[in-house]
């Protein structure tokens, strides 16, 4: 009876991140291909295709490509630029828009903020914990000296953001940032 349970718990560590990953890849591409709802499409022949599973994520797909190509472009990127600044400055939009904006930069954008990854004291002094340097100066809110540490929570997308003394974070330069927020992320478990 031991052996069939440890066979069952080897063979669900091999299948429980193979099957969590296939349904979360599933999810996101119904999510993304159902974007359409086949009750908006037209009877006629000449849209029948836009009903067949895949259309709409290849569609979402190109549409995502010919937005990000439109941009480079000089003036249909001022005009993104124009509509940018119109959702920067709309009451109570601007809050969702702008952090959900400074979020994908953070991660793909220029002005990627994961980049530098640090070990920082917070809790005790032979206590260190795996972050990333947002803001090397933060004496715009009082504290001089200070710098400002997103700490990744582990096993979620989540995290913490910490004032601490300069003094109290040591840069990582043997890893990547990649590396870094994958350690940090696994609770420690993944090897670097």
């Amino acid at each position: 009876m031991s052996r069939l349970l440890r066979y069952f718990f080897q063979g669900l560590l091999i299948l429980a991140p193979i099957g969590i990953t296939a349904l979360t890849l599933y999810w996101a591409f119904m999510t993304i291909d159902n974007i359409i709802p086949k009750e908006l499409i037209p009877a006629d022949a000449a849209f029948s295709f836009l009903k067949y599973k895949g259309v709409g994520f290849v569609l979402v797909l190109l549409l995502v490509i010919v937005v990000g190509y439109l941009s480079s472009s000089f003036i249909i990127g001022r005009i993104f630029d124009l509509f940018d600044h119109l959702l920067e400055r709309t009451p109570f939009i601007k809050y969702i828009y702008t952090s959900i904006k400074d979020v994908f930069d953070a991660f793909v954008g220029e002005k990627k903020k994961f980049d530098h990854p640090v070990l920082v004291q917070i809790y005790g002094v032979d206590v260190w914990e795996m972050g990333f340097i947002t803001q090397v100066d933060v004496a715009n809110f009082g504290l001089e000296g200070y710098m400002a540490v997103y700490v990744p929570h582990a096993y979620a997308i989540t995290g913490k953001v910490f004032m601490v003394p300069k003094d109290r974070v040591k840069a990582l330069t043997n890893i990547s940032a990649g590396e870094a927020m994958k350690f940090a992320v696994s609770g420690g478990v993944t090897n670097i």
